[in-house]
């Protein structure tokens, strides 16, 4: 008898619909509640660029700046599951107390007086103008919440349809300022608050705080404390630099984000799955990431190419796909967890590692039984960022386990044969010793 097929999960529209009961008039309030503090606190101060004042006033696109609030009602419908509203709707609230204590804190006033507009787009800026004065400036808010709007049409968009989200989405951005509504600053700000959103609540998987813990290991809390103080000094010369300092500002950012990562979150941080990074943490991290490239690039410039150990499984740095395709691999086990890995026609497996803090004995027992399978589709490259270190103990960790190596300095001593480059220290020697013996008999090829 044939099974009746199972339904597809309907649209969980009651609880978008309990959510927008909550969020539409908290928007208000708060928002609102910000604009008549900064208007009784008699706010002045404004953050301008003076090739602001040859952007032009265009009233139509007053159009496309009022359409977002249709998208945030509809953006609702888009989920597909309990988890995707309630992810969805924490985003959207998230932006909202972020901006708003912002405003509070750091007000700032829009200098340009709006030139008078009549007809529909009159209308429209007038009833604009009844809940919304030239305050609650940076982070915008309406860029913080377009970030998050976007990401919902975009995933559910395929083809042309996609184009047109994205090139509405575009438009609404640029319509903040041909509105005359925001300066330049308050864009930059307004996305990286919609950026922090996405990273915070990732719409599958846990939060990146769900299991964080304050980390005991020594070469991680100092790590840590050298990124901060990184962050630090990154962030502290874009603010001396003022408006120019926006470039320092991002690697502060990312480099604060990479120390909370070594502090309390671990890999999960860096939210890489199947190879790549969250969008948020992407995006985010892209001054940290692109600075980890070139270094891995600069390392390994004199040896560049992935070194053969035995019976099929290399060892080399992060490849990209020509590398990939160039070797012959059939499969890739991607132990970075600030790099994203190439994509293409082989097996992946990813085991995100923290860069210079030596894996314990479970991660290595991890790595190894994944070598063993990995390397049953045919040549296996096991990589790092350079291939000479959590690349190398992971190898080691799969030579001492399957018993092809008797101990620990005999997998040294193989690893460094065929890559002189490898480096173990005192840590990676006592998680490989502390690895459980090899079986008696171990299989050849």
């Amino acid at each position: 008898m044939k099974r009746p097929a199972l339904a597809a999960p309907g649209i969980p529209w009651q609880r978008g619909v309990a959510w927008l009961l909550f969020l539409g008039p908290f928007f208000f309030l708060s928002y609102g509640f910000a604009n008549s503090m900064a208007a009784r606190w008699q706010v002045g101060t404004a953050v301008v660029y003076d090739w602001e004042r040859h952007i032009p006033f265009l009233p139509w696109t007053i159009l496309p700046y009022w359409s977002i609030d249709l998208f945030y009602g509809l953006s609702f419908l888009l989920c597909r599951n309990t988890q995707q509203v309630d992810r969805h709707a924490l985003r959207l609230l998230t932006a909202q107390l972020v901006s708003v204590a912002c405003f509070l804190l750091f007000p700032l006033h829009f200098s340009f007086e709006r030139p008078a507009t009549d007809g529909l787009f009159g209308h429209l800026f007038d009833a604009l103008a009844g809940f919304d004065k030239p305050y609650n400036q940076a982070p915008s808010l309406h860029i913080g919440l377009l970030v998050i709007l976007w990401v919902r049409f975009a995933g559910a968009s395929r083809g042309w349809l996609r184009l047109g989200v994205d090139a509405w989405a575009a438009l609404i951005a640029v319509s903040v300022l041909t509105t005359y509504q925001h300066h330049f600053i308050d864009i930059p700000t307004g996305a990286l608050v919609g950026l922090l959103c996405l990273w915070l609540w990732p719409e599958a998987g846990p939060t990146p705080f769900a299991h964080a813990h304050f980390s005991r290991s020594p070469a991680r809390r100092r790590l840590a404390g050298l990124y901060l103080l990184a962050a630090l000094t990154a962030g502290g010369l874009g603010l001396y630099l003022g408006r120019a300092g926006l470039g320092p500002i991002w690697l502060g950012i990312a480099l604060a984000l990479v120390a909370l990562n070594y502090a309390f979150l671990g890999p999960a941080g860096f939210q890489k799955r199947d190879g790549r990074h969250s969008l948020g943490a992407a995006l985010l991290l892209a001054p940290y990431t692109l600075a980890a490239w070139l270094n891995s690039r600069l390392w390994t410039r004199g040896h560049p190419d992935p070194d053969p150990i035995v019976d099929g499984v290399w060892l080399g740095r992060l490849p990209d796909a020509a590398s990939m395709e160039a070797g012959g691999f059939k499969a890739l086990l991607d132990l970075t967890a600030e790099l994203p890995a190439p994509r293409g026609n082989w097996r992946y497996a990813g085991l995100p590692w923290l860069d210079l803090v030596p894996p314990d004995t479970a991660q290595l027992e991890q790595a190894a039984a994944r070598i063993d399978a990995l390397r049953q589709h045919g040549p296996l490259l096991v990589c790092c960022a350079l291939g000479y270190s959590r690349s190398a103990c992971a190898v080691a960790a799969w030579l001492i386990g399957s018993g092809r190596a008797a101990s620990v300095d005999e997998a040294l001593a193989l690893l460094q044969r065929a890559r002189p480059q490898v480096v173990l220290g005192p840590a990676h020697r006592e998680a490989l010793a502390r690895l459980s013996p090899p079986p008696e008999t171990v299989g050849g090829a």
